[in-house]
């Protein structure tokens, strides 16, 4: 098969290329990425060489290209990591997330459609339902629970979402969507919650905490997050939602204690700042339907993960640090700059 991974250089995308390419040597896996703020090349550094992966840079929401690279590649599958994804961000720029998150996705529905790719996936989140209560740990999202968007990248999110399954609906498209708990591990940019904590507490800073810290979240770990999309584009039926949850809630503080402890670091390091605008109270997914029906099973607990995390983080300091410095913006031209230009095969 030819899979196109649109958004492969960011971080759940580029753990979702290095699964795939590795897994499968046998289908060719093309990364389509703007390397925007938050996509770093560097990421797929370990799969770069590899003779069934191949880079392309380039804009969702930019229709002749889109179309041009579909006519020209004959994609079997499509799955659609690229996204603008930060919440704070969404609050001050709402405009760019309408035009990636929403104007893109139906870019990509259209040219899945005219070309008749295989099977398009949709990588959603489980914030498109908004949030629980944090009194009634009983609660949890399931595929049915209504949408309820609280900020402007949920919204742009679940009107992607909405667009996918229209082109099911209207058109017979065969797409899938799945919506996910809170990830983490490997190549997360640093100005996500658990990478932050970690790079902040190694350099001693101040660690900064919205409201009290009792916001909570359902962690999972982003290898259980790839092997289930997987299963997703080869077994899903057609035209279901499904949810992919890790049982792991803990509260932000309780992540971020964590992190302290495992680094040796005090907990006076802590800074509680005021809280983000709509800030969801408590995120927690059901995730029966993929178990039962698709066989998947999360192999990470918080525990184990957060551990091999922060050790990954330990490991490769060099990565991190230069997205912290900028470095990592100039290294498609260190690698392509001298013999593609932009939108063509690397």
């Amino acid at each position: 098969m030819k899979i196109l991974v649109t958004g492969g250089a960011g971080f759940i995308g580029g753990n979702f290329v290095h699964y795939m390419v590795n897994k499968y040597p046998e289908d060719q896996i093309v990364n389509l990425d703007l390397l925007t703020y938050a996509g770093n090349l560097e990421t797929l550094k370990p799969v770069e060489d590899k003779p069934n992966y191949s880079f392309v840079k380039g804009d969702i929401a930019d229709r002749p290209f889109i179309m041009d690279l579909f006519e020209k590649e004959k994609f079997d599958v499509v799955v659609n990591f690229a996204a603008e994804s930060h919440v704070d961000r969404s609050i001050t720029n709402p405009g760019l997330f309408v035009q990636t998150n929403v104007l893109g996705t139906q870019v990509l529905l259209d040219a899945s459609r005219a070309y008749g790719v295989k099977r398009y996936h949709q990588v959603s989140t489980d914030e498109v339902y908004g949030d629980l209560p944090l009194d009634r740990p009983d609660l949890f999202f399931t595929e049915e629970t209504p949408i309820h968007t609280s900020s402007p990248y949920s919204a742009s999110k679940a009107s992607a979402d909405l667009f996918v399954l229209a082109y099911y609906r209207t058109f017979g498209m065969p797409v899938t969507v799945s919506r996910c708990s809170n990830n983490y591990g490997p190549y997360h940019f640093p100005e996500k919650l658990i990478p932050l904590m970690i790079s902040r507490a190694l350099a001693d800073e101040s660690l900064p905490v919205y409201g009290k810290g009792e916001n909570v979240r359902d962690w999972l770990h982003v290898s259980d997050h790839c092997a289930a999309i997987d299963l997703i584009i080869r077994k899903g039926t057609v035209g279901e939602v499904y949810n992919i949850g890790g049982h792991n809630e803990r509260t932000n503080l309780e992540v971020v204690k964590t992190i302290l402890k495992a680094l040796g670091k005090p907990e006076s390091l802590i800074q509680y700042v005021t809280d983000r605008p709509g800030h969801d109270r408590r995120y927690a997914i059901d995730p029966t339907k993929i178990e039962s029906q698709l066989g998947w099973k999360p192999q990470y607990t918080f525990d184990t993960g957060i551990e091999m995390t922060i050790q990954w983080y330990l490991d490769n300091q060099d990565w991190w640090k230069h997205i912290l410095s900028g470095e990592y913006s100039n290294y498609f031209e260190k690698m392509y700059g001298g013999r593609l230009q932009g939108g063509e095969r690397g």
